[in-house]
């Protein structure tokens, strides 16, 4: 079950060739992991305020197949690939709107406790409804 999220490459996402900076990629596919759990009901802020969690990136790869310009409409797809109790592991795609796959990523999300930076279970409201979508697929 793959979450959709639609960005727009403003004239500040690219580099001095006119096309995405490479590090902007890993942006947008923080903005629709965020977005993809906000769609779910969890806002990462009250995470850290309630439950005392936060979720950062432990790994991450991207492999860049085609460039993005300015003013380009991406949609760039979050999907889950693998969790254990305290990690996800999210997949990318983040595509034109001409659906031509221009980037592909892989990051490995941990969840670690606001005080002392250490892994801690992934709340289980979230991590319930993550065993869903893994079973779904």
């Amino acid at each position: 079950m793959s979450f959709q999220f639609s960005v727009r490459v403003y004239y500040e996402d690219t580099d001095a060739g006119g096309v995405v900076y490479y590090a902007n990629y890993l942006k947008f596919m923080e903005r629709s992991r965020t977005e993809w759990l906000r769609s779910l009901g969890f806002e990462q802020d009250a995470l850290m305020r309630d439950e005392g969690v936060m979720f950062v990136v432990k790994h991450a790869e991207a492999d860049y197949l085609r460039p993005a310009r300015f003013n380009d409409s991406l949609i760039v797809s979050s999907q889950l690939s693998g969790m254990g109790r305290a990690n996800m592991i999210i997949r990318h795609e983040i595509r034109g709107t001409d659906e031509q796959l221009l980037c592909t990523g892989m990051v490995k999300i941990v969840c670690l406790g606001v005080q002392d930076f250490r892994p801690k279970p992934i709340p289980r409201p979230i991590f319930q409804i993550m065993e869903q979508m893994k079973d779904a697929d």
